[in-house]
């Protein structure tokens, strides 16, 4: 896209006076035309409409009318149903979730990817056109933007009205994967691979995911839904999901969608979207095929960065390690700089999107 965008500036300017005019003098006897001629305004006029109907199928280069807003290009209308077949393999993708604050992280978690040689799986639904562009520069065909927009600047904060907005889309956007009919493993970009998880998956269920608790539980756990806990639900993490493309997922997904419906965002009940994902599991439990992935494998990060003498006993056993239980991303990336998994400092150019 970068060469495109390279031959494009050689392109003639159609604005530009190939035959500038000469200072009047007396062997010249050109007459100057005005701006305001009625031929100059029709000409004018003429370029509008011809730029107005083929610019949306037009690359025009970034900041050519706006500094703040990102170039119209042909990402603008990518679809979901085109992404899917570009990134999938035998009919599975990777999805992550993101606005343009993530873009550090989401680089973080592709390098360990890519280390596991899946990176051609990923695809980034991307929350604003920001996020679109800049991946898809780096990355082409790996972003795309399920509208409508929202504002990405009011989704950093966990708890707040816009972090709920930003994740309530969530099962939308992965029930619409489901019903392209593809399998989808979900992450949030918090997250860092120190193996591949696939071969974890294992059977033919139809959700897969990991228990939030602390709890350690023993290496040969059962591989049901947890009991409720003193909320009358268990504790299952919404943010590391594998999904078949099966009725019992797609049924999963629709009544997650409901149970976001029934409880809102207010400012006295900030909800988000995990405890609404934790009833689905509740209500579907009897018509789905659901299947806990093994703690040791992928811990909780309440686990594995506060229990050192669990993290010992387990080594060699963890496979995706998950930043939660701790807010802000300078706490965070702090986190993971201190455990050997901010991996952007040394290994940047392993990323697909080369150092941001």
């Amino acid at each position: 896209m970068s060469s495109l965008l390279h031959q494009r500036t050689s392109i003639h300017n159609p604005f530009t006076n190939q035959f500038p005019f000469s200072p009047p003098s007396s062997t010249n006897s050109m007459k100057r035309i005005s701006i305001f001629s009625p031929i100059t305004l029709l000409v004018l006029l003429s370029l509008i409409v011809v730029f107005g109907v083929f610019s949306p199928w037009v690359d025009i280069p970034p900041g050519i009318f706006s500094a703040s807003e990102p170039a119209i290009s042909k990402w603008r209308h990518y679809t979901l149903a085109q992404a899917l077949p570009f990134v999938a393999n035998n009919g599975t993708v990777i999805v992550c979730i993101l606005s343009q604050p993530y873009l550090a992280f989401l680089n973080n978690w592709l390098i360990s990817i890519t280390r596991q040689n899946r990176q051609d799986m990923v695809l980034v639904i991307a929350e604003d056109y920001a996020t679109l562009y800049k991946v898809n520069e780096r990355w082409p065909g790996h972003a795309v933007l399920i509208p409508p927009v929202l504002d990405g600047e009011a989704a950093h904060k966990f708890g707040s009205l816009g972090f709920f907005n930003f994740t309530a889309r969530r099962p939308r956007h992965l029930l619409q994967i489901l019903e392209l009919g593809y399998n989808v493993m979900y992450n949030d970009v918090d997250m860092v691979w120190l193996a591949d998880p696939f071969p974890y998956l294992e059977g033919n269920h139809d959700v897969y995911f990991t228990d939030d608790m602390t709890t350690i539980k023993p290496l040969n756990h059962s591989h049901n839904l947890p009991p409720p806990g003193k909320k009358g639900r268990p504790y299952i993490c919404s943010c590391m999901l594998f999904l078949r493309s099966t009725d019992g997922a797609k049924l999963v997904m629709k009544k997650w969608i409901e149970e976001l419906q029934l409880q809102p965002w207010s400012r006295t009940k900030k909800s988000n979207d995990q405890p609404a994902f934790n009833w689905a599991l509740m209500k579907a439990a009897k018509e789905v095929d659901l299947y806990l992935l093994p703690q040791a494998a992928f811990p909780t990060g309440g686990l594995y960065f506060k229990n050192k003498t669990w993290v010992k006993e387990t080594k060699g056993k963890h496979v995706i390690i998950h930043n939660n239980y701790i807010i802000g991303f300078e706490k965070k990336t702090k986190r993971f700089r201190d455990f050997g998994l901010w991996l952007l400092d040394d290994h940047a150019v392993e990323s697909p999107l080369g150092r941001l």
